[in-house]
């Protein structure tokens, strides 16, 4: 006797790659933060300094901001989960010290876990079109949210960006995953999303 298994719907593939998505996360933490904890031990005791100290206590300090951004962006939300504004600002002022896009969060109070999620796809989709760095500000008005980059110059892939608003658009490689898991958040948050292009800002509600 042969059985076959009834392929997964979309939404639950979807579901199965935040899960994943916050299983490896979850997995890198600690040992990220066992490995900060050492180094700085090592600091205290004196055993260890110079600048090859200050480049890996760098570089752990950056793969930890990372992962922990990942972990919303990337992981699982359940319905009704908060994420408390302290965590969500310390998450992003690290995100900033190792990289080259600022972000200001102007959104007050604890906010779902969910629409945070959405948020921080939205900013790897800004980071895209800001390649000589910038900042990117996140605000609410009414039920919306806006997410606004600005820099000294503003790049926009029209064929990536296109896939956001459902085009065809193009291949979808690793680095930009972000625009074929947001415009699913959006969609399965029964909410909508768009965009546009200013001479020196791309802006996007959702």
């Amino acid at each position: 006797m042969t059985s076959t298994a009834a392929l997964p719907e979309p939404r639950a593939e979807a579901d199965l790659a935040a899960l994943i998505g916050s299983r490896i996360c979850h997995d890198l933490i600690s040992p990220l933060g066992a490995i900060g904890n050492g180094l700085e031990l090592l600091a205290m005791a004196g055993a260890v300094s110079g600048p090859e100290m200050e480049l890996i206590a760098e570089s752990v300090a950056n793969a930890n901001a990372r992962v922990r951004f990942f972990r919303i962006a990337f992981g699982a939300s359940d319905a009704g989960q908060m994420v408390r504004r302290g965590e969500i600002l310390s998450v992003l002022a690290d995100m900033a010290r190792g990289g080259r896009v600022a972000c200001a969060w102007d959104i007050a109070g604890d906010a779902p876990r969910a629409r945070v999620k959405a948020a921080f796809l939205a900013l790897l989709c800004l980071e895209t079109a800001l390649p000589h760095g910038g900042r990117v500000v996140v605000s609410a008005s009414g039920d919306d949210w806006h997410a606004v980059g600005r820099g000294p110059r503003i790049a926009v892939d029209a064929p990536l960006w296109s896939t956001l608003a459902g085009g065809a658009g193009a291949d979808i490689s690793p680095a930009r995953v972000q625009f074929a898991l947001l415009p699913a958040e959006i969609a399965a948050q029964g909410r909508r999303i768009a965009w546009r292009e200013s001479g020196d800002s791309v802006e996007m509600t959702f």
